[in-house]
């Protein structure tokens, strides 16, 4: 029976997820309770406990985490500033008039926003806070209205810079040299962040344009839903430019410099920082009063996240301490189809835990474990990367712990309802495992741009 220990793991540890515990504190107390009973039955090394203060240290101490906090301070700085309202506005002029057009107005936004933020909690409420009222009043369907909304937030997750794609490709890298080592290769290659920035790049774009076609065809096809804007105001090209010209700057000093090999993932996070500090002093939304709360903010995201990477440590250790990863390899490796079928599998799994767990949790609870076994068995890692990554993107949107809607439903009027949400957001749910599957069928999407740099 000891060989299914790292299954009865597993299973504790949904049971107290979903008894309301925080995730951090769970991660570490399941690990740390199962290594404790097992050294009092005998059946688990106490010498294995002895790794955890090195692994703690070289995550505290990683470079490419250190591009975490910066993110998020990035984020949470512009969520601040006056920039999503101008663009909403000006984009809203651009394309209102056309039916469906204040949707492709919050979808065009929502991209610029993922490329400057990558974070999916500011982006949705920022949008719903600006836009979702003036979609009602405009005699948006509040399904369709909430779904765009929602759907759109979670570009963040995919389209780079975003800090979803650094916690995966710190995730994936280590996973990379292990499954070289295990194959007798002792000076592996390494897969970087700015690899998985590069490849989620296509990826995203065109979920962008699959965003964008499909609340064109549903205006055109259902126009109650989507009814053309009766604004009448024309649009100024100058405010046009001053709306879009300081976060496109910003998006080419980030992700462009990362993309020219000038600066690492750490090191354009700190540009996006400053820059975004700035852009908040340019639009005059900045003092001390906004500073400590932007402060503030970042420290207790940074502390959330870190805090979930150590139970997460924790956790995949002790598993890994009763064989938890050689019963998974033995599992893959006796499936038909070889690395096709363990892949699907994976997705699979990911998919449905999307459902009750967050982003960071899949990644650094199953990657771990997942991530050596399929490198090993030939897949590329960078299509893996971006693979997880629009598969951890459906879980902000999935009931009934999708994040993204949450968001929404805080800043939401009295009169949306919730089951209006749920049904919004199935259509862009569909759209993003309908991503997936041309992945599969064209991997170059995601493998082309990282091996052209």
């Amino acid at each position: 029976m000891i060989e299914f220990i790292p299954l009865l793991m597993f299973a504790a540890l949904f049971l107290v997820l979903l008894s309301g515990y925080s995730v951090g504190a769970t991660l570490a107390g399941v690990g740390l309770i199962f290594a404790l009973v097992g050294i009092a039955l005998g059946i688990f090394d106490a010498k294995d406990l002895g790794f955890l203060p090195n692994r703690l240290y070289s995550l505290m101490t990683n470079q490419t985490l250190m591009a975490v906090p910066l993110f998020i301070l990035m984020g949470v700085t512009l969520e601040r500033t006056n920039i999503a309202r101008s663009l909403l506005s000006s984009m809203s002029q651009l394309v209102g008039r056309m039916r469906g057009g204040l949707g492709l107005a919050v979808v065009l936004v929502g991209m610029l926003m993922a490329a400057s933020t990558g974070i999916v909690g500011a982006t949705v409420v920022t949008i719903g806070l600006l836009s979702l009222p003036v979609m009602i009043k405009q005699g948006y369907n509040h399904g369709f209205a909430t779904g765009t909304i929602s759907a759109t937030g979670t570009l963040g997750q995919i389209i780079p810079p975003s800090i979803a794609l650094v916690l995966v490709g710190h995730v994936l890298g280590n996973a990379y040299q292990q499954a070289q080592l295990t194959q007798g290769v002792f000076a592996p290659k390494t897969v970087s962040v700015g690899d998985l920035f590069a490849g989620a790049l296509i990826p995203g774009l065109l979920l962008v344009a699959l965003y964008g076609a499909y609340v064109l065809v549903r205006a055109w096809l259902q126009p109650e839903c989507a009814p053309p804007s009766k604004d009448e105001e024309k649009l100024e090209l100058g405010k046009l430019l001053a709306s879009l010209v300081p976060p496109i700057v910003l998006i080419v000093a980030v992700l462009g410099t990362i993309l020219a090999g000038v600066a690492t993932p750490t090191e354009a996070s700190a540009v996006g920082a400053l820059g975004a500090l700035a852009m908040s002093i340019v639009y005059g939304a900045l003092n001390l009063k906004i500073l400590n709360e932007i402060v503030l903010s970042t420290i207790k995201t940074t502390a959330m996240v870190f805090f979930i990477l150590i139970g997460a440590s924790i956790f995949s250790l002790v598993f890994r301490g009763y064989g938890g990863d050689d019963l998974v390899h033995a599992f893959f490796t006796s499936l038909p189809g070889g690395a096709a079928s363990a892949m699907a599998i994976v997705m699979v799994t990911i998919f449905l835990l999307g459902f009750v767990l967050d982003f960071i949790e899949i990644t650094y609870v199953v990657l771990p474990i997942v991530g050596p076994i399929l490198l090993a068995m030939g897949i590329d890692p960078v299509w893996l990367g971006v693979m997880v990554a629009v598969n951890l993107q459906t879980s902000f949107l999935t009931p009934p712990f999708g994040f993204a809607l949450f968001y929404l439903r805080g800043v939401a009027p009295p009169e949306v309802q919730t089951i209006d949400m749920y049904r919004g957001v199935v259509p862009f749910i569909g759209l993003q495992l309908f991503l997936l599957l041309v992945l599969v069928a064209f991997p170059q999407l995601a493998t082309w741009l990282p091996s052209a740099l």
